[in-house]
């Protein structure tokens, strides 16, 4: 079968980590926009919010206290979805009813005391106080031996359903393997098996090889918008070295992962000069499960704006009944970010 013009015809690409595809339409990228346009947020905020449930000693939403702390605070998520403490259940009715109970620690992390900042507005030296505190949670509740799985994620802005904007993000451990680590474990360890090497170690190979997708590549990070990337300016982080999960990252590396996690995030917010929202979060190894050797630690940004500030991608209609579907190019989109200055908006303003 010949080759095609990748970046002009209809066509398909296939997701390596959940064997999924997504339908990529770059022709329809030059039709005019008549679709929903979302309010912009000025995003002015004060250092110190009296109301903010997440800022130093004040009330959080079920009366307790913060402390008065310096860096990153870490609680237990006073609305938890899920509880340390639930029993095991189960229901299966002819096997068309099935429900079972779920365990589970769901924690929040307030990066920073200042209410006005987000990570690209933060010091590489807090972020990396950041890295460290996920880090060691990680540990914490891997010691836990009916935890199976720790999630540390980061939900940006309103529009991606933040209800506080005090930068903070979440760690949610549970006793199950969650769908999409499932898919993720099915394709690493397949290709391990048949390989010897981990999926993602030689994809991030032929990405450094091509360098048609690539946004940063610094001694042990590469973050770059993935060919089968299914959000307008989705990106994926890759650690160079081959490690199954947080806790083998070495000093250097937590810190050379914190320059990483501000530079692309300032780039974000340069795209359209605002706050860039997103969902963010690392796929890493199961813990308490056996050998994970072929998993490989990665980190996923989905954000939502399309064409500006004001304009949200929706997954709608056929990406609800089929699969997901893109115009843009991944291509198209790693040069648009790839493009954006290291020096955050802001700056030029203050």
């Amino acid at each position: 079968m010949p080759d095609f013009a990748i970046n002009d015809v209809p066509h398909t690409r296939l997701n390596i980590l959940t064997g999924e595809r997504i339908l990529v339409s770059p022709h329809r990228s030059k039709r005019p926009w008549q679709g929903q346009v979302e309010e912009l947020s000025l995003d002015k905020r004060p250092e110190y919010d009296p109301n903010c449930y997440l800022c130093p000693g004040n009330k959080r939403a079920d009366g307790s206290e913060n402390p008065d702390y310096k860096e990153s605070f870490v609680f237990v998520n006073d609305f938890s979805a899920l509880l340390k403490d639930t029993e095991e259940g189960n229901i299966n009715e002819e096997g068309l009813l099935v429900a079972e109970t779920e365990r589970g620690i769901c924690k929040v992390i307030a990066f920073t005391p200042r209410h006005d900042l987000t990570l690209p507005e933060m010091d590489v030296e807090d972020i990396k106080k950041v890295v460290d505190v996920w880090q060691s949670e990680f540990a914490s509740l891997a010691s836990n031996e009916w935890i199976k799985y720790i999630q540390i994620f980061e939900n940006k802005g309103s529009i991606m359903g933040c209800s506080n904007p005090h930068p903070h993000g979440q760690i949610w451990a549970e006793s199950k393997l969650p769908m999409e680590i499932l898919k993720e474990e099915k394709q690493q360890q397949e290709y391990f098996l048949k390989n010897k090497k981990s999926l993602l170690s030689d994809y991030l190979a032929l990405e450094l090889k091509k360098k048609e997708r690539i946004i940063i590549d610094n001694d042990h990070f590469v973050a770059l918008v993935p060919f089968w990337a299914a959000w307008p300016f989705e990106t994926m982080l890759i650690s160079k070295r081959h490690v199954t999960d947080i806790t083998e990252f070495s000093e250097e590396e937590k810190l050379d992962l914190a320059k990483t996690l501000q530079e692309l995030t300032i780039r974000y917010d340069n795209i359209f000069s605002t706050s860039f929202p997103y969902s963010a979060g690392m796929h890493q190894a199961p813990v308490n499960n056996g050998e994970q050797d072929f998993w490989h630690w990665h980190m996923h940004f989905y954000p939502p704006l399309l064409r500006s500030a004001t304009v949200k991608k929706f997954m709608v209609g056929y990406e609800m009944l089929a699969n997901p579907q893109r115009d843009i190019t991944a291509e198209k989109a790693a040069e648009i970010i790839r493009n954006q200055p290291t020096i955050h908006y802001k700056s030029n303003t203050k």
